[in-house]
């Protein structure tokens, strides 16, 4: 039987992705409910975590495997400045959609109205964008440069499973009444001379 999935998802590779984002992004959001909710496994939030598989794996493998490809096309060398280039345009053109996305549709499956979703994208976009122009270029620029394309969308999901867990701390922060300490995403840079 496991062989029996190992070609399926060879012969279908968008659903290794899929897979490993309807798990992982799930895990994101327990990790978020655990460490700034202060949850535990009696008082999780597991609709919430239901939505973020189903967006993980609906939205983002299909999408990020599309990317992949899609870059892969423009710039089939995996050296350096290749792969620096394919991260880059992916910061550029694909992760304002893919944060707005987010936003946007996480609110509907929340309950909110359209223009209340709209709204969210506005306030919290830029708060979640900023922190993503550091970790993405990072994260793809040795994604492109070092991992077989194969596995890519896997190896991005694992990074993106830590991207969640602070999507969903922007996404929460003002809407729900929680205790948060705040210094728990404190970034502290020493520099020696």
């Amino acid at each position: 039987m496991f062989r029996q999935f190992v070609a399926f998802t060879n012969r279908y590779k968008i659903v290794r992705g899929m897979l490993s984002y309807a798990i992982l992004w799930p895990c994101g959001c327990l990790i978020e409910q655990t460490l700034i909710e202060k949850r535990t496994f009696r008082n999780y939030d597991w609709m919430k975590c239901l939505k973020f598989s189903l967006f993980g794996g609906l939205f983002m493998g299909p999408t990020i495997y599309m990317w992949i490809r899609l870059a892969g096309a423009m710039w089939p060398r995996t050296d350096i400045k290749s792969s620096l280039c394919k991260a880059i345009t992916e910061q550029a053109a694909y992760d304002p959609f893919a944060i707005s996305t987010f936003l946007f549709v996480m609110s509907l499956m929340d309950g909110r109205t359209y223009e209340q979703a709209k709204r969210e994208v506005g306030d919290k976009f830029f708060e979640a964008y900023r922190v993503g122009v550091i970790y993405w270029p990072c994260v793809q620029t040795v994604n492109f440069a070092f991992v077989p394309p194969r596995n890519q969308v896997v190896f991005t999901s694992f990074f993106s499973m830590c991207w969640t867990t602070f999507l969903t701390y922007v996404k929460y922060l003002h809407s729900q009444p929680v205790e948060i300490d705040h210094h728990i995403f404190d970034v502290h840079i020493h520099f020696t001379h």
